[in-house]
């Protein structure tokens, strides 16, 4: 089995995220993963580990925002008995539990100023000082860090350390959002389709044309994350059924271009291809060139508008 299977999809931006991240499993260096909550950071974190040279030593996850901030030292590095009210012995942190293999820190942007410092340090040294010690120890561990928010912005407002960000961000990987990825949402519906109808012993269903259009068309806020939870309840309420437009929640039918909707395919057809050149045309222009614009604009990933402007042949701006 690839240790990079659970990373679905056939988009030119997910194909690219995993080429890139089977070229960093294979070294030891720092890697930060940034993207919207949902769309699968733990799972690409959890490969490049699974991939690595470590892939038999610990790994160890934290949510950065799941802590009080008065426990997250303490977590990270340990403590020594006596360290604070109610530190009755010393206790080891994840650091020295992660020895040798890897620290995955998720939501890395909710981590304490003054612990970034801290971490920062181990990072340059391989040195780690719990509360309340002081002597450091070293080990020897990977980090991976990940972010679902944007941190220059945090470093703008005080809220991150710059230095610390330079040091995390030497390979950045880039989740994109599911509804800059269309083209990989039948291909994740049928993976969470199979794999639920097995699990509860019931035959997957599928959905119509109709219904495929309204998925794509959806702004999917949750990300992967919000799919696989619709396709579990799905594969249970409707098992062996064809899906239509009107079994998904309401939210989903909102601004669909529908069999009634204002759109008439033209009595002589039309070109798909020309059509759409032309739109990527229209967003280039409308954007002044600007790539990342125009893929916000047509949906899609930048990767995917690189991609299609090539296959199109397209002049560059």
């Amino acid at each position: 089995m690839d240790n990079f299977d659970p990373i679905i999809g056939l988009s030119p931006a997910i194909e690219a995220l995993i080429r890139s991240a089977r070229i960093v499993a294979a070294t030891d260096v720092t890697v930060l993963i940034k993207g919207e909550t949902g769309t699968g950071k733990e799972v690409l974190a959890t490969a490049i580990q699974k991939d690595s040279p470590r892939a038999n030593k610990p790994f160890i996850t934290l949510n950065c925002a799941a802590l009080p901030e008065g426990l997250v030292e303490s977590e990270i590095f340990g403590h020594k008995k006596g360290a604070f009210t109610g530190a009755v012995s010393d206790k080891q942190g994840l650091f020295q539990a992660a020895d040798g293999g890897t620290l995955f820190l998720d939501e890395i942007n909710s981590l304490p100023v003054g612990i970034q410092a801290k971490l920062l340090r181990f990072l340059e040294s391989g040195e780690c000082l719990p509360v309340g010690g002081t002597k450091p120890y070293m080990v020897n561990v990977r980090v991976i860090a990940a972010s679902n928010a944007d941190l220059t912005k945090l470093i703008e407002n005080g809220q991150f350390r710059q230095d610390l960000y330079f040091r995390l961000n030497v390979v950045p990987l880039e989740l994109p959002a599911l509804h800059q990825r269309t083209e990989d949402i039948e291909i994740l519906a049928k993976h969470f389709f199979t794999h639920f109808s097995a699990a509860h012993s019931l035959e997957p269903p599928s959905f119509s044309r109709q219904t495929v259009k309204a998925l794509r068309s959806y702004k999917w806020p949750g990300n992967v994350r919000e799919l696989r939870n619709l396709c579990e309840r799905l594969s249970i309420l409707l098992s062996g059924k064809v899906i239509e437009p009107e079994n998904l929640p309401h939210e989903f039918n909102r601004n669909t271009i529908t069999a009634s909707s204002d759109f008439t395919l033209p009595e002589l057809g039309l070109q798909l291809d020309a059509l759409e050149a032309d739109m990527i045309l229209q967003a280039l222009n409308r954007t002044k060139g600007n790539r990342s614009k125009s893929a916000r604009l047509l949906g899609i990933s930048r990767d995917t508008l690189l991609y299609r402007i090539q296959k199109h042949g397209l002049a560059t701006h």
